[in-house]
């Protein structure tokens, strides 16, 4: 809830903010995670070996540790599993103090009196909405023509225009460049694709997040004929060559750069190196915007069902209608399926609002179990609930929707 929503329910509060408080709170819940992940790889007998590691040959791994010393390990499968890091501008090097990389802009010592975001995808608009709330002045600059441009058009239109209302400033179809740092912060120059004016954008500090790339430099994938794709991306089955198989899983094999599939690739690995038949459904896997408000998403967008000429049908139903909606004094963010005409089946969601993050995995239990969408509108759901918005959506499908 806002502050206006509190007052609404007669409720007064001022709220002040301890930001070395927050991001030890933040710190000590890192910390907590990696123990425990440490405590489960020590329960499964694991032995963890810290270096930097390459490739040496077919089954070997080389590793140097802090002091230099180096030994080998063999193994009968080897999985790469080295993440991602942020891609800098090419003439702007981070600095990690004015020209900041995502590490960085959620671990300042102070709120920027004006914190400048370079790239409006999702690093962009879930720090920028961080920062906002916290009392920063925000602007996204992004060089195309809407933000967070893979998620529907409805979705990201919706979330702008509530961006803005927050206070965030939007530059779209702009071009960086050039940044130049000064004493009192840096100097953006923009570009916008119908003009050939240069503005200047002032901060105190820019966030560039223009993307991800895989950390696969180093390992010395050529020199054991492991062939990388765009930007160091790998496969994730199997590469055929001789010896011990090369496996990729997580930001390191190609695909979206989220946790859950990070985990869905590493158990599927683990499964077929055991010799079993695992496997991962990519058209099933939720994307979330951690932004305020939420969203989330599964599967084909109206742009790529139109692009491949599919019919489809849509559910659209507006949060506002809902009762727990009405409760929260929530006006904003709606719930759209996307339906296979042919088929009934449920070819995406989409959605913007409360515990969208939530509410998407009901979505994705109906599409792996390819539930037709009027079997998904007869499920009962608790009132008053987020989620009865899923079955007024899927009602809306069929055309029997009894809340629009």
């Amino acid at each position: 809830m806002d502050k206006g929503s509190f007052t609404a329910l007669g409720i007064g509060c001022a709220p002040t903010l301890d930001l070395a408080q927050m991001m030890a709170h933040k710190k000590a819940i890192v910390d907590k995670m990696s123990t425990r992940v440490h405590s489960l790889l020590h329960k499964q007998g694991v032995t963890l070996i810290h270096g930097h590691a390459k490739l040496a040959a077919a089954g070997q791994v080389e590793i140097r540790n802090a002091e230099g010393a180096r030994r080998t390990v063999r193994g009968a499968s080897i999985v790469i599993a080295t993440g991602s890091e942020p891609i800098p501008l090419p003439f702007a090097a981070f600095d990690h103090v004015k020209i900041l990389d995502s590490d960085d802009a959620l671990s300042l010592d102070r709120v920027p009196r004006h914190l400048a975001i370079i790239g409006a995808g999702a690093v962009g608009v879930e720090v920028g909405s961080i920062w906002r709330r916290l009392g920063s002045r925000v602007t996204l600059i992004e060089q195309r023509d809407r933000i967070c441009c893979w998620c529907d058009r409805d979705v990201t239109a919706a979330l702008e225009r509530s961006l803005k209302q927050q206070g965030i400033a939007i530059r779209l179809c702009s071009d960086v460049i050039g940044v130049d740092k000064r004493a009192s912060g840096v100097s953006i120059q923009l570009r916008t694709a119908t003009s050939s004016t240069i503005t200047t954008v002032d901060a105190d500090a820019v966030l560039v997040a223009i993307g991800r790339r895989p950390s696969t430099g180093g390992l010395n994938l050529a020199g054991i004929g492991v062939q990388a794709g765009a930007q160091g991306a790998l496969l994730q089955q199997a590469f055929a060559q001789r010896g011990p198989a090369i496996w990729a899983v997580g930001d390191a094999a190609v695909g979206p750069m989220l946790i859950s599939k990070a985990e869905e690739e590493a158990v599927a690995c683990a499964e077929r190196i055991a010799g079993l038949p695992g496997f991962v459904d990519y058209s099933s896997i939720p994307y979330v915007l951690y932004t305020r408000p939420e969203v989330a998403m599964i599967g084909k967008t109206v742009d790529e069902l139109v692009r491949v000429g599919a019919p489809y049908k849509v559910g659209y139903f507006p949060l506002a209608t809902n009762a727990r909606a009405a409760i929260d004094g929530i006006a904003e963010g709606f719930v759209k399926l996307l339906v296979e005409a042919r088929t009934n089946r449920i070819a995406g969601a989409h959605l913007i609002g409360p515990g969208a993050a939530d509410l998407i995995s009901q979505v994705a239990i109906a599409m792996e179990a390819s539930m037709l969408c009027e079997d998904f509108a007869h499920i009962c759901h608790p009132f008053p609930a987020w989620s009865e918005a899923l079955r007024q959506a899927a009602m809306a499908a069929g055309g029997w929707a009894t809340h629009i």
